[in-house]
């Protein structure tokens, strides 16, 4: 059992034109390629108790956290990582089928998105009884994500991180 709790309930949870705040991110580390000396990407996604099909961790942000640590908490609480916030992805809306509210009757929901560099892997974490982990080439998660503006925003992502020098975010590249 983890020694870290889950935040639950909606009373803290920020909304702003009708729309539930949402941070999360993709998790990702640099795995030895079999084929070549290069590092290759994986992703980490999770299982959803709701449903098939794949996602990455996200949740509420809430008034007494900035949107980085609200996107930080939703790893540790889901997927049982840390580490380092890097790029910010975007902003995604969408609407969802099992978080309707008062305060957001229709579901409506703006997701702030990042990237974070995984650097430790947690034995234990709040939501483990509930989802699972998996690393995934970035090709196979594209293939898994349950919901297209998860997939769009993994496919930013990438595309932003092949325009830009990727060897700043690889501890074992050499300079």
């Amino acid at each position: 059992m983890s020694e870290l709790v889950a935040r639950t309930g909606r009373l803290q949870q920020r909304y702003e034109d009708g729309c539930r705040l949402v941070a999360g991110c993709i998790p990702y580390r640099y795995r030895d390629s079999d084929d070549t000396d290069e590092k290759t990407v994986e992703v980490l996604m999770i299982n959803s108790p709701s449903g098939p099909g794949l996602l990455f961790p996200k949740g509420g942000w809430e008034n007494d956290e900035t949107v980085e640590e609200a996107a930080a908490r939703e790893a540790v609480e889901e997927a049982g990582v840390r580490g380092d916030l890097r790029d910010f992805v975007g902003s995604y809306h969408f609407k969802s089928k099992t978080h309707q509210d008062e305060f957001c009757p229709e579901g409506l929901c703006t997701a702030s998105m990042f990237a974070l560099y995984v650097t430790e892997e947690l034995e234990s974490w709040p939501e483990q009884s509930t989802r699972s982990r998996q690393w995934l080439p970035v090709s196979e998660a594209v293939e898994n994500c349950r919901h297209a503006w998860m997939k769009e925003a993994l496919e930013n992502w990438v595309a932003d991180m092949s325009t830009k020098n990727a060897t700043a975010d690889n501890p074992d590249a050499e300079d």
